[in-house]
């Protein structure tokens, strides 16, 4: 019998027989530094990475993680020598690009960066995101960045994302054409209304828009200026405006009166097909036009100006809300809790609204809460993100306040009708149990809490048997909840079972059965409680 000789194969190399349109294809998904790295492989590799599409710079895969910056103070020019080689070997071969991607955790030479936006351009770029962060020599008197005003003439872009922490400055010095843009992300720039508006006005394709961190730069005196958002193929919109810079462009005007400073911008809204709008802004009394017909979801954060602290029976933010009245999911801040208290108007009725979250904190009262409520007729789900409550005069008045008040004699409050007719079927108490120290924020020139008091949650006591009182308060008034759940900031089970107990002793409910649950991060409870007995 003839002996069968063992073949030992040789390994191949099955990805160098592919051809060089897949491989570069292949090199696309990883980060341009490790793309580069492959070049040692073979030699047919080498020529490769002129051809790859999708360009990713990231500092913390071009630097070992263990070494530390301050230890070759010009480490950073490695990194962007090695952007521009790559930029330079690619335009050789004029290739055709997708996307640049440029992510830094250290700082750079942010002049540097803004220099790689015209030659990515040149090469008809789909998709451009920079996030950078403190430039090398930045001051904080000096100007923002100036940002090309090429990128805004731009017939390939379909995505464009900046984000610079020491700010550029946008200023378009001939027309604006961006056809294709869909995606629009701007983070920490100023711009003036002018601009602003020449800006919007060229989106024909645009579908999400996100502004933050904004700042108007008109300088030119204290009139009032106009600026409108009306893109029609428009579905997200997230404007925000930091309180650090409402501070430093309330500054600009400070050689005007009182009076003309108030007068500041003038907004409009008009995106009937928007799903999403996340609005974040010192309040303002002129909104011009809102209009968002087809308005799934609202996050509002307003705040008031320095002004409207003394001269609150200014406030009036009806248009905002009369704009989004069609809404279905609703998420309300501390602040807008307070200035909707101090709006001069009723608070229009939103059908259509099934879910309303609302933040709360120690130091805001529920004085808007008992209109809000009432003019959601619909509402299925409640929020209340922490269960904070600053007492206040209105506490001890008949739909004055949502809270369990007991006046000086102990005796009860008549039953707020605004809890007595809800609707409302889940709440949902996130962050049960959550306290304020001094890096919260808390004001503590408020009388209603003491150091102690804001400090202390041992076991059931300080804020959670406060809380404790909410949640009873809630489960006898309410008639048609279905199910309580209460979110424990807790890692402790004991303080599960001692809240839990507290529940347990309600003599009855409002509503014909509801379902009552304590979640913390060990532990799960549930019972059902009935209008006639005790918990089960």
């Amino acid at each position: 019998m003839k002996s069968r000789k063992k073949i030992v194969g040789v390994s191949r190399d099955r990805i160098s027989g592919l051809p060089d349109p897949l491989i570069c294809h292949i090199l696309s998904f990883l980060p341009t530094k490790e793309a580069a790295s492959t070049t040692v492989l073979a030699k047919r590799w080498k020529p490769l990475l002129r051809f790859v599409p999708n360009l990713d710079f990231d500092d913390s895969f071009y630097f070992h993680p263990r070494e530390r910056r301050n230890k070759y103070s010009k480490s950073y020019e490695s990194f962007m020598s090695f952007v521009d080689s790559v930029l330079a070997l690619q335009a050789k071969a004029k290739t055709p690009l997708k996307r640049f991607h440029v992510k830094c955790k250290d700082v750079v030479d942010q002049y540097w960066v803004l220099e790689w936006i015209p030659k990515v351009l040149k090469r008809g770029v789909l998709d451009i995101d920079l996030h950078i962060p403190s430039s090398i020599g930045f001051c904080e008197n000096s100007s923002f960045y100036p940002l090309p005003s090429k990128i805004f003439e731009s017939k390939t872009l379909v995505r464009l994302k900046i984000q610079f922490q020491d700010g550029v400055s946008i200023h378009v010095k001939r027309g604006v054409s961006l056809p294709k843009l869909k995606t629009l992300h701007l983070d920490y720039f100023r711009i003036d209304t002018s601009t602003f508006n020449k800006l919007l006005s060229a989106y024909h394709a645009l579908e999400e828009l996100v502004l933050v961190n904004m700042m108007w730069g008109d300088s030119s005196g204290p009139e009032a200026c106009s600026v409108t958002v009306s893109i029609p193929t428009l579905k997200r919109l997230k404007f925000c405006r930091s309180e650090d810079f409402y501070d430093a462009e309330f500054h600009e005007y400070e050689d005007y009166d009182e009076e003309n400073i108030n007068e500041g911008v003038s907004l409009s809204f008009d995106n009937p097909n928007l799903v999403y709008f996340e609005y974040s802004d010192a309040i303002v009394d002129r909104y011009k036009q809102v209009r968002f017909d087809s308005l799934v979801e609202a996050n509002l954060r307003l705040r008031k100006t320095p002004d409207d602290q003394t001269k609150t029976d200014k406030i009036n933010v009806t248009k905002l809300l009369i704009g989004i009245r069609n809404v279905k999911i609703l998420y309300l801040s501390n602040d807008t809790l307070e200035v909707l208290s101090c709006c001069r108007e009723r608070i229009p009725v939103f059908d259509n609204l099934i879910e309303l979250t609302i933040k709360t904190t120690p130091y805001v009262g529920w004085k808007s809460l008992p209109p809000l409520l009432k003019s959601c007729p619909s509402l299925e789900t409640l929020v209340f993100e922490g269960l904070h409550h600053k007492y206040t005069n209105r506490c001890g008045y008949k739909d004055g306040c949502l809270c369990k008040y007991d006046d000086h004699w102990g005796a009860k409050m008549d039953v707020r009708t605004c809890l007595s007719s809800s609707p409302v079927k889940v709440l949902k108490i996130l962050k049960f149990g959550e306290t304020f120290d001094d890096d919260d924020g808390v004001d503590r020139d408020h009388d209603d809490y003491d150091d102690e008091d804001v400090e202390s949650c041992d076991e059931v006591g300080g804020f959670v048997e406060e809380q404790i009182e909410h949640v009873k308060h809630f489960l006898e008034t309410m008639p048609d909840l279905e199910q309580v759940i209460l979110y424990y900031n807790t890692p402790k089970d004991e303080d599960v079972m001692k809240v839990f107990k507290k529940l347990e002793k309600l003599p009855g409910v409002a509503s014909a059965n509801c379902n009552v649950q304590i979640k913390a991060k060990n532990l799960s409870l549930s019972s059902t409680s009935t209008k006639r007995g005790s918990l089960l």
